[in-house]
């Protein structure tokens, strides 16, 4: 099967969760023990709204997390429920207080609001808060492959903050990503020997590459 004409899955692009649920967070297999101490905050509840400005505020001001990827993510989900429960970004920043200001609770809530697949690699530390900032400027498709590129080429901060501009300038991901040298679909994948000679037996057998076959399995699979 050509690449070309493999059929559009819906891939979600967007949070699935509620705003505010500690749902990596929680998830002992990704943040081990620190799970036990995932806080929510409930945009609905008034209580935990005004919990969320001041842990939003207390973010904003503390530099001892900024390099604790699971502290930055509780920040993030402050922002988002902040700004749910109030109904703007400029009266989030309010009832934050300090220096709190709009643009930072747009960019952090924009980060809560990545979907699970990426969260799960910014709290596993794979993919740095500040990178996942510039990932989440984006909409849709584009941000899987920014953060995708993220992982397999190594991309920097500064890197994504350009390629997400680009995107946003109005040129097509792939196309920003080809032009900055990045081989999109490719990356390294560690086979069992057996299945490995298989692969290769039959990718010679019917002449084509083994990424091929490996492609139209995945595409069955995820069917």
């Amino acid at each position: 099967m050509n690449p070309n004409e493999r059929r559009n899955t819906q891939t979600a692009t967007e949070r699935e969760e509620p705003v505010g649920a500690p749902v990596v967070r929680g998830d002992p297999a990704v943040t081990g023990e620190r799970a036990r101490q995932a806080v929510g905050f409930d945009p609905n509840d008034p209580e935990s709204v005004a919990e969320a400005a001041r842990t939003v505020r207390s973010f904003a001001e503390s530099t001892a997390g900024t390099d604790d990827h699971v502290f930055m993510l509780r920040g993030a989900a402050a922002c988002a429920a902040l700004v749910r429960g109030v109904g703007s970004y400029k009266e989030a920043a309010e009832r934050a207080g300090g220096d709190v200001s709009v643009s930072f609770i747009r960019k952090w809530a924009r980060v809560h609001d990545l979907p699970q697949s990426v969260r799960r690699h910014v709290a596993r530390g794979h993919i740095a808060p500040t990178a996942a900032k510039h990932i989440a400027r984006v909409s849709g498709d584009a941000r899987l492959h920014l953060a995708w590129a993220t992982l397999d080429s190594d991309l920097t901060v500064r890197e994504i903050r350009r390629l997400a501009s680009e995107v946003n300038d109005g040129t097509p991901v792939t196309t920003a990503l080809t032009n900055h040298g990045v081989d999109i679909g490719t990356f390294e994948v560690s086979l069992p020997p057996d299945v490995y000679l298989e692969l290769r037996r039959r990718a010679s057998l019917e002449d084509t590459h083994p990424g091929e076959l490996v492609a139209d399995a995945l595409d069955g699979y995820f069917d």
